[in-house]
């Protein structure tokens, strides 16, 4: 079985974030997980740069972390992919399958509304997960929810609360829509719980990966370290199973 981190920030360019990319990156390899996607917070999110600096120069900016990232797994053997975490009001997708091109070739999907823009990225082939949709913190007014728009609902956010959890679980039941998992690391090592999804054969690209979790073909887990430092892998149910 092939692990792979599916929500993951680094400093600098995710603000919130105080573990470097080759950190993050030795991190995943040394408790042997296959790859990692590098999803910072987007130029509409908690990016460290300027807002109003240019477009190109900010995704020039966001897109540095992921190509140091890639530099890095390729020298120490682990696999790495290219992700977005989108942000409006506090309400967050992670956005796979478009590259650092497209992004630079599309700045208008800064002046869409959110729910347009979603519709957008859907149509030029974007897998979206709704991330950690029953989040609740001082910053954020009100939960939204975009079932129509999204392909996949993170039910295990490692960051989260049980009860936030449980309710984007019931929220993915209820409307029929696939699960996903995710650690939410901001840390490194200093992260005690992850979350993820697992694959029965490695993943090649992106493209490959929206393959797989459209086919149903890939499974959420969560792992826990233990006070001696050890964790296993726990496949997350299917909803209604």
């Amino acid at each position: 079985m092939y692990l792979y981190e599916t929500h993951l920030h680094t400093a600098p360019v995710s603000r919130c974030a105080s573990a470097s990319v080759r950190e993050s990156v030795e991190f995943y390899k040394n408790i042997g997980y296959a790859g990692i996607f590098i999803t910072n917070h987007f130029v509409d999110g908690n990016i460290n740069i300027d807002p109003s600096l240019p477009y190109a120069e900010r995704i020039e900016f966001y897109v540095s972390a992921y190509e140091e990232a890639l530099r890095v797994g390729k020298e120490i053997g682990i696999d790495v992919f290219f992700g977005v975490e989108a942000s409006y009001l506090g309400t967050d997708f992670l956005i796979y399958g478009l590259d650092a091109a497209w992004y630079l070739a599309h700045p208008e999907i800064e002046s869409m509304e959110r729910s347009a823009q979603l519709a957008f990225l859907a149509e030029q082939g974007a897998l979206i997960i709704h991330a950690h949709p029953f989040r609740e913190a001082g910053y954020i007014d009100h939960i939204r929810l975009f079932p129509r728009l999204v392909h996949g609902v993170e039910i295990y956010n490692a960051c989260r609360s049980d009860f936030e959890n449980t309710m984007a679980a019931l929220y993915a039941e209820n409307y029929g829509l696939p699960i996903f998992a995710g650690t939410d690391n901001h840390i490194a090592a200093r992260q005690r719980k992850l979350g993820g999804m697992a694959s029965e054969e490695p993943i090649k690209d992106e493209a490959h990966f929206i393959e797989l979790f459209r086919n149903s073909a890939l499974r959420p887990f969560r792992l826990d370290f233990d006070a001696e430092g050890s964790a296993e892998p726990v496949i997350l149910p299917q909803i209604g199973k």
